[in-house]
This record gives structure tokens, C-alpha cells and sequence, in this order.
């Protein structure tokens, strides 16, 4: 065999031996995406299309858009939608001011920052109808909330069976719940900002007003912008502590659009409109988050 045979030869073997390896790669990557992908089709994929089917259906059987014209003329969806939102506004920037607040705090040099820390995300290792049921016994009207109030010289407050206080205390327990979650990511945001650029703050005699502002914030874009998104989309689904606490009520002022949702679903047994109910959430959402990821790019 000639020297240029013997070249071509190992060349073609080195370009085997590489697409083998790509292809090993390749498979490797497969196996542990594949649980991810099927649990992502079984959970995902088939019940939004099924969701999808369902709400183009009509009482005969054909596609139609009817059920998405009676959500939009039923006045409990419409009012659903409205909470929805005012709960939604109300709540986003007060869950994430406090878990930004909390960040900084705890990312100081606070005594027992260890068990503070602790105490701030046991929250999250409860599940939530756990946190709704103890809520519910520390709202009632004889609860030790107002227990506390009526010892300190204030009337007691009707906090879940008034509807002007009502969304108040869903809103008290959604940020119980939730404010430690968010402050994790934040933490880690925070630990990832160089402590040079503090230390050199320090030497300009930056306050920490001033590094908060110009260090700090700037450098928690995209923590920030991350915990924005998911928080809004959290609050959307809120639903076990309505459920279990107020079931949309009184007189609606509770009625999230998850609870609009299961009552259609499975009270009023009418799952097509449900369904075109959770197909119009899932828009507004996704309207939402296009939005926040238009005014707060994470680019640096």
C-alpha cells in the first residue's frame, strides 16, 4: 500500500472514530433526556392538546368556538379573570420586594443568619394545604390573630368571611408561602456578585444605599427578572388556599380563575368550558410574561 493509500486510510478512520464518538454522545444525551421528554408529553404536551380539542368542542360533538363565547358573556368568568388579575398586580410586587429585602438582609453578617434562613424557608417544606388549614384556624374569628388584635385595644377583623378582607388573607398566606422560595434565588444571585466590587465601593465610601442601587440591583437582573416571571405565573394557579378556605368566596371576592376553572370542570360538570377557560389563562399569561420579558431584558 502506497503512503497516500495508507494516509487516505487513517484519515477515514479518525473521521469514523470521531462521528462514532458524536454519535455515542448523542445516544448518551438521549437516554438521560428521554424520562425528561416522556414526562414532559405525558404532562404537557397530551393534556394541552387534549385541552385544546375539548374547548373547540361543542354539546354535538363538531368544532366551534361557542364555549369560547360563553366564557367571555358569563359573568363569574369575568369576575374570576378581574381578581385574578387585581390579585396578581397586588401581590407580585410585594413578594418579591420582601424576598429582595430578605436577600440582602441574610446575605449580611446577621447573628444566626443559619436559622434564620431555616425559619424563613420552612414555609416551602409544608405542603400548601397544610399552610391553608393553619391559616384557616389562625383566621377565624375567635382565632389568636384576632385573639392578639383584641389584647392590644383593635376590633377584631372578619379575615375570610368579609369580602373586603378576604383576598386580603389569601394573599397574607400566598406570601407566608412563597416570599422564602423567591429569596433562595436571590441569595444565590447575590453570592454571585464579585465581593471585589463591595470591597472597592467601600474604599469611594459607597454607603449601602448606594451599593444596593448601583451594585447590587444591577447585578440580580437576571435573578430578578427570573423570579418576576415565575412568580407571576405562581400567582396565576394559585388555588389550594381558596379551595380549601373560602371556595371563591364571599360573594366571589376570593374566586381566582383556578377555582372558576375547577367548579366548571367538576361542580358543573362542563368541561369544555373549563377547558377554553384554561386556554384563555394560559394566553393571558404568556401576554403577560412576553411583556416583562420585553420591559426587563436580561442582556447584559
Amino acid at each position: 500500500m502506497t503512503l497516500r493509500a495508507r494516509t487516505a486510510a487513517a484519515s477515514n478512520a479518525r473521521v469514523r472514530s470521531r462521528r462514532l464518538a458524536r454519535v455515542r454522545i448523542w445516544l448518551t444525551a438521549a437516554a438521560f433526556l428521554l424520562p425528561a421528554l416522556i414526562g414532559l408529553l405525558i404532562l404537557r404536551i397530551i393534556p394541552t392538546v387534549e385541552a385544546i380539542g375539548t374547548s373547540l368542542t361543542n354539546k354535538v360533538g363538531t368544532v366551534s368556538f361557542s364555549n369560547f363565547g360563553y366564557v367571555f358573556t358569563d359573568p363569574t368568568f369575568l369576575n374570576a379573570l378581574k381578581v385574578t388579575l387585581l390579585f396578581s398586580i397586588v401581590i407580585n410586587p410585594i413578594q418579591i420586594a420582601l424576598a429582595l429585602w430578605l436577600a440582602v438582609v441574610l446575605t449580611k453578617r446577621v447573628p444566626g443568619v443559619g436559622i434564620w434562613r431555616t425559619l424563613i424557608l420552612l414555609p416551602i417544606a409544608v405542603p400548601q394545604i397544610v399552610s391553608a388549614i393553619v391559616w384557616g384556624v389562625l383566621f377565624r374569628p375567635d382565632g389568636p390573630i384576632n385573639g392578639i388584635l383584641e389584647s392590644l385595644g383593635i376590633a377584631p377583623v372578619p379575615w375570610l368571611v368579609s369580602p373586603s378582607t378576604a383576598l386580603l388573607s389569601i394573599m397574607i398566606i400566598c406570601t407566608w408561602v412563597g416570599v422564602g422560595y423567591w429569596m433562595t434565588f436571590l441569595v444565590a444571585g447575590i453570592k454571585d456578585i464579585p465581593s471585589s466590587l463591595y470591597e472597592a465601593s467601600e474604599l469611594d465610601g459607597a454607603g449601602g444605599w448606594k451599593q444596593f442601587l448601583y451594585i447590587t440591583l444591577p447585578g440580580l437582573r437576571r435573578p430578578l427578572l427570573f423570579v418576576l416571571v415565575a412568580d407571576t405565573v405562581a400567582n396565576f394557579l394559585v388555588f389550594a388556599p381558596v379551595r380549601i378556605l373560602t371556595q371563591g368566596g364571599p360573594q366571589g371576592s376570593t374566586n381566582l380563575i383556578m377555582n372558576f376553572i375547577f367548579e366548571r370542570a367538576y361542580v358543573l360538570a362542563d368541561p369544555a368550558g373549563a377547558a377554553a377557560a384554561t386556554i384563555v389563562l394560559v394566553l393571558i399569561v404568556v401576554c403577560v410574561v412576553g411583556v416583562q420579558f420585553r420591559l426587563l431584558p436580561g442582556k447584559d
